[in-house]
């Protein structure tokens, strides 16, 4: 991994935690990084880079046979804590897509939606809902959110921390932690 010599400080990058939490669905072996990749629109060594920053981060370890383990209590407390500060809500004008955040399930039943007003959404072409953007984390979010249902509740789940008001932040907290058996 190439580091500047001015700079070799490490920085997360948002794909890396597209690939964190697609390998938090994981109770047995993970899949190949060239499997992730085809999974979530990346290259393979996209993912592999992803993987040794979150190492770095102390988020991820590896195991004995030297594939990659979630620290699951430690993703935890940084996106309880810390995600929405990295990787901020960015929002933009009203378009079509795929339903996020306090709009899309596990989180749509849970909450009441004021009558009226657009809901969030990931930009994208074949997109069915009418809202305001909600840009995703990555560009290729939207397509790996189709291929892996349960990823796509845990990026709407990231997205309610990220960009959504205390209730469905503190919500989206309780769900994740049920799904990652913390707490």
């Amino acid at each position: 991994m190439y580091r500047s010599k001015s700079n070799p400080q490490v920085v997360l990058h948002p794909q890396d935690l597209v690939v964190l939490l697609r390998l938090s669905l994981e109770q047995g072996p993970p899949p190949t990084y060239a499997a992730l990749a085809a999974e979530l629109s990346l290259t393979a060594s996209e993912v592999h880079a992803g993987v040794e920053r979150a190492r770095m981060a102390q988020l991820v370890r590896k195991g004995a046979d030297g594939k990659p383990l979630v620290v699951r209590e430690a993703l935890r407390l940084f996106v309880r804590h810390g995600a929405r500060y990295c990787f901020p809500a960015t929002r933009g004008e009203a378009t079509r897509g795929m339903p996020t955040a306090h709009a899309a399930e596990p989180l749509v039943s849970r909450v009441v939606q004021p009558a009226g007003e657009p809901v969030p959404v990931w930009p994208h072409k074949q997109g069915t809902v009418r809202g305001m953007a909600f840009y995703p984390l990555y560009p290729t979010v939207p397509e790996a959110a189709v291929r892996n249902p349960a990823l796509y509740e845990l990026l709407v789940l990231f997205d309610a921390v990220r960009g959504g008001s205390a209730r469905e932040h503190g919500l989206a907290i309780e769900l994740l932690d049920a799904r990652w058996k913390v707490g």
